[in-house]
């Protein structure tokens, strides 16, 4: 659990920071053998559930089986460098202000992380795949398709690596942005004259807003909160006075920073490791599309629903729809997806597109009985449904219903998602373990930066109570939102935050190198996941 501490930075200490060993003490001799039983029994479970699922399939090739344990090798070790890069931030203010001992501190949010993980919705996991080209992820299962999932993690893995390394707080989400940004330029620049898309920028700006305003309403709130506190508890002037070695903070203070910190880990798992399932999700459609590209878990009545609701929403949305070819439905809606541009053709299309996707599910009686050609057809043909409703919702272009229409449209909506917007238990699983592993792991630098280095003066009671606080409630409210928000940014900007309220200032050299990493970590994941995207095309 131990990592080896950063270079010593020039921040001024005072002697009552430098007292305190919090953040040095050992790890439990119970700790391993505890630790390598959950990772042995996860493992046997991970390996159970995915025999499971693929008893059903036709057996896998050499190449395949090789190409799918290093793509989700990859994957997890993104969410692995994402624990002890990310996570660390939530453990960073009960450790300074010695609510908790270190090691019970970094194995309780790994734990939290492990709940978030597991209670966590999946609106941001597709939230951050709609940020990508749709004929990539339409094509997933190609060689363009590995190239861009491969290119993706590895930037990101190796700017998430680099900024730890020199114990900066940088962001995993705005990492993977980046990378993401990155692929799909280089789409546009390789294939323009194809058609091809870009990014979604609509998505881009949405996610980027979120980005952009969480860490300004960390700070601001924060410092609001510690004056707030520091008024209501005027009388108590130990808590706005750094720790006196390793001497816990009041029972109510102690209790609310535990409190707190558990919420933010809680969050932070709920939150960012659902970005790891998406991509691993992205990886298993494209390897072993009859397993995964559809729920199976849908039983008989809900696909007769759907084909029910199909052909009711086709002919709310266009009264008058004609049979089009389903290839010909496919062109028009595609380029408006990635052109944006409406024209006469694309309600009809996309009614007839509809319409046939009900008759086509409903002659089925169990999602297991599709052939694999024609499950890769219907996830396809689902996702333009339901990525073509969303454009066209959006830009108050869908036809003019009544109030019983439009339940219909919207239920349909609904029903659609549930065949796409799925997560398997063992994909939870394993993107807990790793980012708990992870939180286990490398958590040291990162939280001697956060603890330290951002104020010229040890941080108080008062002032991770309140960063923390902030912090767990706006994550959890991003989570709600289903957007994809910066654990580091939120809670770095509330302790920068607290700082100020308290009058005693930023460590300047510290704030400008980790305002550096977040102003370069775009662009130079951008150009990194964009260089390896083209490369990749290569090899694949």
């Amino acid at each position: 659990m131990n990592s080896n501490l950063p270079p010593v930075s020039d921040s001024a200490q005072s002697s009552q920071a430098a007292k305190s060993t919090n953040v040095h003490v050992p790890t439990p001799k119970f700790f391993m053998p505890v630790f390598l039983t959950i990772i042995i029994a996860t493992l046997i479970y991970i390996g159970v559930q995915v025999s499971a699922d693929l008893a059903h399939v036709p057996p896998l090739s050499l190449y395949s089986v090789i190409l799918l344990a290093t793509a989700l090798f990859i994957a997890l070790g993104f969410e692995f460098v994402n624990g002890f890069h990310d996570t660390a931030n939530a453990v960073a203010t009960v450790i300074y202000t010695n609510a908790l001992p270190a090691p019970v501190a970094v194995m309780w949010a790994g734990f939290c992380n492990f709940l978030g993980v597991m209670v966590a919705s999946g609106a941001v996991a597709y939230g951050i795949i709609a940020l990508l080209p749709v004929e990539l992820i339409m094509n997933v299962g190609s060689g363009a398709g590995f190239a861009m999932v491969f290119a993706m993690l590895i930037a990101a893995i190796l700017w998430n690596l680099g900024t730890w390394f020199l114990g900066i707080p940088a962001s995993s989400s705005h990492t993977l942005i980046g990378s993401i940004l990155g692929v799909g330029i280089m789409n546009y620049i390789l294939h323009a004259s194809t058609g091809a898309s870009g990014v979604d920028m609509d998505q881009v700006l949405k996610v980027g807003k979120a980005l952009l305003f969480s860490p300004l309403i960390g700070f601001a709130f924060a410092a609001i909160v510690f004056l707030i506190v520091k008024k209501i508890f005027k009388k108590q002037l130990e808590l706005f006075q750094p720790p006196e070695g390793n001497k816990p903070p009041p029972p109510l203070i102690r209790a609310i920073l535990i409190f707190t910190c558990t919420g933010v880990s809680f969050a932070h798992g709920s939150n960012d490791g659902q970005k790891g399932m998406g991509l691993i999700m992205l990886i298993l459609i494209g390897i072993v599309p009859l397993a995964y590209s559809l729920n199976r878990g849908l039983d008989q009545q809900h696909l007769q629903s759907f084909s029910q609701l199909s052909g009711q929403t086709a002919t709310a949305i266009y009264a008058q729809h004609a049979d089009i070819p389903d290839e010909q439905a496919r062109v028009t809606i595609t380029k408006f997806i990635q052109t944006k541009e409406m024209n006469p053709e694309v309600v009809p299309a996309l009614a007839s597109l509809t319409d046939h996707l009900g008759e086509r599910v409903g002659k089925f009686g169990d999602l297991k009985d599709i052939p694999e050609a024609e499950v890769s057809s219907l996830r396809n043909d689902m996702y333009l449904s339901t990525t073509a409703f969303k454009r066209l919702d959006k830009a108050d272009q869908l036809p003019k219903m009544d109030e019983a229409q439009g339940k219909v449209v919207k239920e349909y909506r609904k029903n659609l998602d549930s065949f796409l917007q799925y997560i398997p238990n063992w994909v939870k699983v394993a993107v807990a373990l790793a980012l708990g592993l992870g939180t286990m792991v490398g958590w040291k630098r990162i939280v001697v930066t956060v603890g330290e280095r951002i104020g010229k003066h040890h941080m108080t009671y008062g002032q991770g109570m309140s960063a923390e606080l902030v912090a767990m409630t706006t994550i959890a409210a991003a989570d709600g939102f289903g957007l994809p928000v910066s654990t580091t940014h939120v809670l770095n900007s509330a302790v920068a935050g607290t700082m100020v309220a308290n009058k005693t200032g930023l460590n300047f050299a510290t704030v400008k190198t980790i305002l550096s990493a977040w102003i370069f970590t775009l662009p130079a994941t951008i150009c990194l996941s964009g260089g390896l995207f083209w490369l990749f095309l290569k090899v694949f």
